[in-house]
């Protein structure tokens, strides 16, 4: 990848090549920005879903 992308210190590393890492969260960012956004009712769903009980001993 020629281009140099701004590192994002709040994401893992996949990679241990900077360059493949770089690739993969470019990839990523270019897969969200073309995904329409949420609906109110579709963040409800999911914000439920994780604010539940069992959710929260299972990720514990």
């Amino acid at each position: 990848m020629s281009a140099k992308v701004p590192a994002h210190t709040d994401r893992p590393a996949r990679f241990e090549d900077p360059e493949r890492n770089a690739a993969y969260w470019a990839r990523i960012d270019r897969i969200v920005a073309a995904a329409p956004p949420l609906s109110d009712e579709q963040r409800a769903i999911i914000r439920t879903a994780f604010t539940q009980p069992e959710a929260r001993r299972a990720a514990a």
